[in-house]
């Protein structure tokens, strides 16, 4: 922990050094007159060329519903995006107004936004600014920065964020499950806030950006624990195997990646604001696992993939996100770990972790700056098989040998969630490693839910009688009908497995029934058409999956509704 709290530390004496705060005083002070309002604004991370910052506003005056705050450079800064505020640039001078969720601003409150911005020669802090009209009070100290015994001062990690925690609602997900017919019924469950392009950093088309997503987490939090669910999920060349979820970044723009991706998130992230939160990230899902299973020379392989494992840019992009996110003292990297339908097999099971070693050992990252690992994220697989084992078998024929485990060690995925555990200790991660299992859509409940075990007739009819999960392959993983939502978020539920939890936020799509224009980066990948009849990767099997769905991450309405009408446990 010495080597994240240093760097920290060090980070926010810098920050200090190049921060103006505009101070708020006391009316009864003698001699000084309340000021009707202060402003705090931190360059918190510079580079050559350019910087993020954070601006912090407090009202002294009447409330306000609305709010617009205005200064101007002395230099050639350029506000490149922004967060939590409309912000626009004519020439030096600057103007942020409210987004339509934190206009109201009430009297001694405050609100923060932030931006990213260009710069060249120096970058000094404006010298003054306005709250609707009216000049701040500004002076050059830091009052704000944290102290050694501000309460923001970062703590010790714990051993599971969940454990004795509350977990953040997402509002924008908690408002759209509620507007459905029945959604009451789980829309103030805790589900990931996905942060899949630079965009979603800041919040751009109207939606919350990370900051206010933070902010939002503190006011949940009231006076206890409160764990927040970020996925960190914009690779170079993402999904190498997948068209519906490839990203914005191309293979080999991994410095775009440091810079405009991992940097500014880091940044906020290490905002003192933020220490009393436990932040789990779930880093860079269904990426590591396709350099096992996804390149030459396998049957499987793919193009796309041979380039990523080529030119390394997963392995870096991975190393670069864990160290720089594990500086930040109160955040837990949680690892892809992909699902047992996957990785389950013997040629892929020990070759994935020692892949995921090798990415937690680049780019300055060590295995300690990996808390644990995820599995079955966006998927479909079983939680637990009840009515059957691996170890089973029928007229002499191992259940291994039946077409739906075809060959696979594991049946479910708590056993492979355990299996995988013990693996990567054995490997050099830390013996305090957990594991969480994504059980927003693996519950398979309903109607077509067996009761018992198959017909002992031969090995297939045991196993397709008696197994939970109903699709037509494991390796069917877009939008799949009859899916249910399965177990409720919850701590430490089974041995080794810090959480159950819902990263996959249930109703949004996993990609497209048909090509759809976008400014995405999203392509049409016919796992996601309900009439494509497969491919070596689900073995040839229809995929499955429902009709007219919209780009991956939309609301799909029909598909939440299917994952309440199967719900197991029933809603």
């Amino acid at each position: 922990m010495s080597r994240t709290r240093t760097a920290l530390l060090a980070a926010l004496a810098l920050v200090a050094g190049a921060s103006g705060t505009a101070l708020a005083v006391a009316p009864g002070d003698a001699g000084i007159a309340a000021v009707p309002c202060t402003v705090d604004y931190k360059v918190q991370n510079q580079w050559d060329t350019g910087f993020t910052a954070a601006v912090t506003i407090t009202n002294n005056a009447a409330a306000k519903s609305s709010w617009s705050v205005k200064w101007a450079y002395a230099g050639n800064q350029k506000v490149t995006s922004g967060w939590n505020a409309k912000i626009s640039q004519s020439g030096t001078a600057v103007t942020a107004a409210n987004e339509s969720y934190n206009g109201t601003l009430a009297t001694g409150g405050s609100v923060s936004f932030g931006f990213q911005g260009s710069y060249s020669g120096t970058n000094a802090v404006p010298g003054t600014f306005t709250l609707d009209g009216v000049t701040c009070n500004v002076d050059g100290g830091g009052p704000t920065d944290p102290g050694p015994t501000d309460p923001g001062t970062p703590g010790t990690r714990v051993d599971n964020p969940y454990a004795g925690a509350k977990v953040y609602v997402n509002p924008e997900w908690s408002a759209n499950a509620a507007a459905e017919p029945g959604g009451s019924r789980i829309s103030n469950q805790p589900t990931g806030v996905w942060l899949d392009r630079v965009a979603a950093i800041n919040g751009a088309g109207g939606k919350m950006g990370l900051r206010a997503h933070l902010d939002e987490a503190l006011k949940q939090k009231g006076s206890g624990e409160l764990a927040v669910q970020l996925v960190i999920y914009d690779l170079p060349g993402r999904d190498c195997a997948a068209l519906a979820s490839n990203g914005e970044f191309g293979p080999t723009d991994i410095d775009k990646y440091k810079t405009q991706y991992i940097d500014p998130i880091a940044a906020i992230l290490a905002d003192p604001k933020y220490a009393s939160l436990r932040i789990v990230t779930t880093v860079e899902l269904d990426s590591l696992p396709n350099l096992v299973t996804n390149v030459s020379p396998r049957n499987t392989a793919t193009p796309n993939c041979d380039t990523m494992k080529s030119n390394g840019n997963y392995i870096k992009g991975v190393g670069y996100a864990l160290n720089k996110l594990g500086d930040v003292p109160n955040v837990y990297n949680y690892v892809d770990a992909g699902h047992h339908g996957w990785l389950g097999w013997d040629d892929n099971f020990s070759a994935t972790v020692q892949t995921i070693k090798q990415a937690a050992t680049a780019e300055g990252a060590t295995v300690n700056d990996v808390h644990g690992f995820i599995t079955n994220t966006a998927n479909y697989s079983a939680l637990k098989e009840p009515y059957y084992t691996i170890n089973d078998s029928v007229n002499g024929k191992s259940v291994r040998e039946s077409k739906w485990v075809d060959w696979n060690r594991y049946v479910d995925e708590l056993s492979y969630a355990q299996a995988f555990r013990q693996e990567a200790v054995s490997q050099g991660f830390p013996s305090g490693v957990g594991m969480l299992i994504d059980t927003s859509r693996n519950g398979w409940g309903g109607s077509a839910r067996p009761t018992g075990p198959g017909a002992k007739t031969d090995v297939n009819t045991y196993v397709d009688g008696g197994r939970i999960d109903r699709r037509l392959n494991t390796g069917n993983w877009c939008n799949q009908s009859g899916a249910g939502l399965g177990e409720r978020p919850q701590a430490s539920p089974a041995a080794g497995i810090d959480a159950y939890v819902w990263i996959k936020p249930p109703g949004e799509s996993d990609g497209a029934s048909s090509a759809v224009p976008n400014d995405e980066g999203k392509g049409f990948d016919r796992m996601c058409d309900p009439t494509y009849t497969g491919n070596p990767r689900n073995n040839n099997n229809m995929s499955g999956a429902l009709p007219n769905a919209p780009l991956s991450g939309h609301w799909f309405s029909a598909q939440f509704q299917e994952l309440m009408k199967n719900a197991y446990p029933a809603l």
